[in-house]
């Protein structure tokens, strides 16, 4: 995700400080690399040399005649983003009003000066980020073009965006962003109709690969919906579902400002009349199940001219009898394209799909992760 990205790291006062050594392997691990700007307080909570041996690069703790702030950060510098984490109110505030007083103020000002992405993951007590003085801070540096990390905001404190949040931008920030100014609905996980209080009806979908299909289009660029029974992500606005009937319902609502669906979810093909109460075990027990609506084909119904991309796993192990099924859910529903699999592949990390468009079949073999970015970029093309 972060392969070739040179991450400048400036670090700031927060007692969040103490998550920087985890945060810098974090982004070497997903391909960075990482040099570190500390101010005087920063050093008072982590040591600098903790943070070199993160890093493996010595830590800017002071502007010299070597003008590191340039260096690093100038027109011709050696980063491609620079990230500040944690940020203190006081230093949002600076970099607002262009006060160069700590090395990592200076080398924000530098940074958007010289056009280079800025990224801002705050921290603080939630008063303070709560201060007219603060927000207004945040607000001016966002129409500078920053990209702020939201705080988790738990216990009367604004904490620090988990480490996974703070990667992700910095890779939306880096990166090219081919999807931005869209809005993509995505589906992802297994659905499941409830037969009693206890009991559903359900599959073995893990949402692996919806949630990996919605990441890489939010690094992509995108606002991102993300459609599923599962968790709040960092990277979507999450509409939380249980059974096909609402999947369908927040889809058909998150389409009216959608400029594309996804639709990766298994979503369950039948349903049943719930019983009221739990079903008493031990005695045979027959159920009636009806047909649910076809997403794609309800979508498609509503909104004729909407982007829609299906996936579709089948059980054959055929590659010939995969096609030919995407190829007919595709003309059924007008899709741009389908990706198919075998469904041997429900909860594993790796996968292997053929993406089926009208005019072709390629093949992808590799972690779910790689297929999200795979299918976020096809998407841009059509976009």
């Amino acid at each position: 995700m972060l392969e070739g990205v040179n991450v400048a790291l400036g670090v700031t006062g927060s007692i969040a400080a103490v998550k920087v050594v985890e945060l810098a392997h974090e982004l070497r691990r997903r391909g960075a690399s990482v040099r570190a700007v500390m101010t005087e307080s920063a050093q008072e909570i982590v040591t600098p040399a903790a943070v070199t041996f993160a890093t493996e690069h010595d830590v800017v703790t002071d502007v010299s005649g070597w003008v590191e702030h340039v260096e690093l950060c100038g027109t011709e510098g050696w980063a491609d983003v620079f990230l500040v984490a944690p940020a203190t109110a006081n230093t949002v505030g600076k970099i607002a009003a262009a006060v160069d007083d700590t090395p990592v103020t200076t080398t924000a000002t530098t940074a958007l000066g010289a056009g280079v992405p800025v990224v801002i993951a705050p921290a603080m007590h939630e008063p303070m980020y709560d201060h007219p003085g603060v927000l207004e801070s945040i607000e001016r540096v966002e129409s500078w073009g920053v990209d702020f990390v939201d705080p988790r905001v738990e216990e009367g404190k604004a904490k620090i965006a988990s480490i996974d949040a703070i990667c992700l931008n910095v890779a939306r920030a880096a990166g090219e962003r081919p999807l931005e100014g869209n809005h993509v609905v995505v589906t992802s996980g297994a659905t499941s109709e409830r037969i009693d209080p206890v009991r559903v009806l359900t599959n073995r979908a893990s949402g692996r690969t919806g949630r990996a299909v919605a990441r890489a289009c939010y690094v992509r660029g995108a606002d991102v919906t993300l459609v599923h029974d599962g968790d709040d992500v960092p990277y979507a606005d999450v509409a939380h579902v249980e059974s096909a009937a609402e999947m369908l319902e927040a889809v058909l609502d998150a389409c009216d400002d959608a400029d594309a669906v996804l639709s990766v979810a298994a979503i369950s093909d039948y349903t049943v009349e719930p019983a009221s109460e739990k079903i008493r075990s031990g005695g045979e027990l027959t159920l009636e199940l009806e047909p649910t609506p076809k997403l794609v084909d309800s979508v498609r119904e509503a909104h004729p001219d909407l982007p829609l991309v299906g996936f579709k796993a089948e059980t054959s192990g055929d590659d010939d009898a995969m096609v030919a099924q995407a190829r007919r859910i595709m003309a059924r529903a007008g899709l741009s394209f389908v990706v198919a699999n075998d469904a041997s592949v429900m909860g594993a990390e790796e996968t292997r799909a053929l993406v089926v468009r009208e005019d072709g079949v390629a093949e992808y073999t590799g972690s779910k992760s790689g297929l999200g970015f795979r299918v976020a970029d096809e998407l841009a093309t059509e976009l």
